[in-house]
């Protein structure tokens, strides 16, 4: 078997292999969720239930709400550089885009999301860049 023959079969599989990967995963198969960032994100978006009063009161002027933090997620990142670890708890540093405005927050969660799975706004300001 000469080396284009081979090179036809191996290019004729691998084709096929990744049409009966799409077919048995869909978009599973592209999915980047696995990622810290991603996760992070997914935890944000499911538990970002609460606001500390200083946080609420930080909202109001930029008629912003917990809802409109969650809806924005996607297009937000996590700091991990800015974020704080402890024993107990994690508060992560977000920066994102929300109703087309740059903003940058605060949200503390438990290590132990058993024990209490909400998250908490604690700061909320403007970025500006």
């Amino acid at each position: 078997m000469d080396f284009k023959r081979r090179l036809t079969l191996f290019a004729f599989g691998l084709g096929l292999g990744c049409l009966v990967a799409w077919g048995i995963f869909g978009k599973r198969l592209t999915n980047t969720a696995w990622l810290p960032n991603e996760r992070v994100k997914l935890r944000l978006i499911n538990t970002l239930t609460e606001a500390t009063p200083e946080a609420q009161a930080m909202l109001t002027p930029m008629q912003l709400s917990l809802a409109d933090l969650r809806a924005s997620m996607d297009s937000c990142d996590v700091d991990f550089a800015q974020s704080k670890r402890s024993k107990d708890s994690l508060i992560y540093a977000v920066h994102g885009t929300v109703h087309g405005e740059s903003v940058s927050f605060m949200v503390g969660t438990l290590r132990d999301f058993r024990e209490d799975s909400t998250a908490t706004l604690m700061e909320i300001r403007r970025d500006l860049h």
